[in-house]
């Protein structure tokens, strides 16, 4: 049975990114190893005030389980760019540099106009080479970052990494000169052992809930043969003590998704579940939950993080509105096996907009709680 971080029924949590505060929106990494750039006292100070500020702001809005905002993400294209470049810029043998996005390129070099805005945002976003051996290079401090966040709060703390191996060659261009690489899935195989360590190291600090970040699994819905991007990710987490969840995103670049994968989850989700994750966090709200009878598929010791938050605009839904989706989600699966969520991070909104979102979905939670017969409590940590 999946592990309990909290005995809330129902519990209520984020993604993972937030937006910045509006002074510390100046103050980017930009690709420095983390304790280099803390040895500024300034900068150490900002970020942990500025981490502090995210997770007051999730407290005060109700959320049961909180993150640290991933206050360690710069300004770069997509509004989340550093969901890719913080590795990028961080990883021996990558091109620090910001190159035509290969997927933008496939589009303009097969003629294709019918969707000239997505190629845009993806050129905004950017794209990177591999002219080196693949080695951990600057360190990623994972565990750095969790230990602030860890002194920040009693509550139950999930720590989002990602993008995560698969994820990242998207973004890689293979056909540009001097690449030391011609495959998708040797550049994902070699990052997995780096990456499994990071994730390592988080648990032995104490992190029990880690989120991992990959887009990798929808290339499932277009390549049959993209079995491999499952033992890539079951190879990320290989031997982590901890509980661990798998979000899917669907892309949020300016709030903007990879459209064509859009309706793919109920094809998908099946094979998904080879990937030994104990919970799946899934995009719901953007499609006004049409996809959400997916969840039949997954197996009796799966969880869902629910996205009940749509993200990708700044209307604020009413509590209403939120109940009404939290009720889609339980037409399909016990609330035992439920986690409430955003559909993906919130870091391109205004913090007004994000918090007042997060408070929504906190006072829809306790109405919809306040309706399910009474149950025993389970007991957090429990598996």
């Amino acid at each position: 049975m999946p592990t309990k971080v909290t005995d809330q029924l129902l519990p209520t949590t984020m993604i993972g990114s937030y937006p910045k505060p509006r002074w510390y929106q100046e103050y980017n990494v930009a690709g420095a190893d983390l304790l280099e750039w803390w040895k500024l006292e300034k900068n150490f100070q900002a970020y942990r005030d500025a981490t502090a500020a995210c997770i007051k702001d999730q407290e005060t809005a109700g959320l049961d389980i909180v993150t640290d905002g991933q206050m360690h993400f710069d300004e770069y294209g997509g509004a989340i760019g550093s969901f890719v470049w913080y590795w990028y810029e961080r990883l021996g043998g990558f091109s620090k540099a910001k190159l035509p996005n290969p997927i933008a390129k496939a589009m303009e070099e097969a003629g294709d106009t019918s969707d000239l805005s997505q190629a845009a945002w993806m050129h905004d976003w950017g794209g990177t080479a591999v002219t080196g051996p693949i080695s951990q290079g600057i360190p990623a401090r994972l565990g750095e970052m969790y230990d602030v966040a860890r002194g920040l709060t009693d509550k139950p703390l999930k720590t989002s990494v990602g993008a995560g191996p698969a994820n990242l060659t998207f973004h890689i261009d293979l056909k540009v000169p001097g690449s030391k690489y011609d495959s998708q899935r040797k550049v994902a195989e070699d990052l997995v052992p780096i990456f499994n360590q990071d994730l390592k190291d988080l648990a032995a600090r104490g992190a029990e809930f880690i989120q991992i970040e990959d887009l990798g699994g929808w290339q499932l819905a277009w390549d049959d043969d993209a079995g491999w991007i499952m033992d890539v990710l079951n190879g990320w987490i290989e031997g982590v003590d901890a509980k661990i969840a798998w979000h899917s995103c669907l892309g949020a670049g300016y709030g903007n998704t990879f459209r064509s994968v859009e309706d793919a989850l109920p094809r998908v989700l099946e094979r998904w579940q080879a990937v030994k994750v104990e919970q799946h966090a899934l995009d719901f709200a953007l499609r006004d939950m049409v996809d959400v009878h997916a969840l039949k598929e997954l197996e009796p010791d799966r969880e869902v993080q629910a996205g009940v938050i749509d993200i990708r605009t700044l209307y604020i839904e009413t509590d209403d509105e939120i109940v009404e989706r939290i009720h889609k989600v339980l037409e399909h699966i016990e609330p035992e096996r439920v986690y409430l969520s955003t559909d993906c991070g919130l870091k391109a909104l205004p913090r007004f907009v994000a918090q007042e979102k997060l408070k929504a979905l906190s006072r829809a939670a306790a109405r919809v709680r306040a309706e399910l017969p009474a149950r025993p409590a389970a007991t957090a940590g429990a598996s």
